[in-house]
C-alpha cells in the first residue's frame, strides 16, 4: 500500500505516469563567515541567514604524503537559510562568526531582484539541522 502512494502506473495507457522518489540532501561542515542576520519579508515567515565556509585541500607535486609538494586550498562559501521556527531562533541567538558547525539540509536554486532591479540567481542551503561543534562564545550566553 505504501508503494502505491508513491507510484501510480496505468499499463493500459501509452503515457503512463510514474512518480519516483528522489533526494535533495546536503551536509556541510565548516566555519561561520559572519554573525547571522534575521530577515522578514512582508507576509512571510522570518528567516535566519548566515554564510558558511568549507575548505578543500590537496597536495600538488608528488603524490606520496611524505614527499614534498605544495598544499593548495580552495574555500567555498555557502549561503545558509534557516526557516524552522525553533532552529531559526537558536541559530540566530547562538551561532557566531568563526564557530565550527555542521549543517544538514537541501540545496535550493532561486532568483531575486537586487537593489538596482537586476534579476540575479541565488544558491541557498535550506537548513533542517544545525549542530554546534565549537562553543565560540556560547558559554557566555548559557
Amino acid at each position: 500500500q505504501v508503494l502505491r502512494q508513491f507510484v501510480r502506473h496505468d499499463s493500459d495507457t501509452v503515457g503512463s505516469l510514474v512518480l519516483e522518489r528522489s533526494m535533495n540532501r546536503v551536509q556541510l561542515l565548516g566555519r561561520v563567515g559572519q554573525d547571522p542576520v534575521m530577515r522578514q519579508v512582508e507576509g512571510k515567515n522570518p528567516v535566519t541567514i548566515f554564510s558558511l565556509a568549507t575548505n578543500e585541500m590537496w597536495r600538488t607535486g608528488e603524490s606520496d604524503v611524505n614527499q614534498g609538494g605544495d598544499i593548495s586550498q580552495k574555500t567555498t562559501w555557502h549561503r545558509i537559510s534557516v526557516f524552522r521556527p525553533g532552529l531559526r531562533d537558536v541559530t540566530y541567538q547562538y551561532v557566531k562568526k568563526g564557530a565550527r558547525i555542521f549543517v544538514e539540509g537541501k540545496i535550493d536554486y532561486g532568483e531575486y531582484t537586487d537593489k538596482n532591479n537586476v534579476r540575479r540567481q541565488a544558491t541557498t542551503i535550506i537548513a533542517d539541522n544545525v549542530i554546534f561543534l565549537s562553543d565560540s562564545g556560547m558559554k557566555e550566553k548559557l
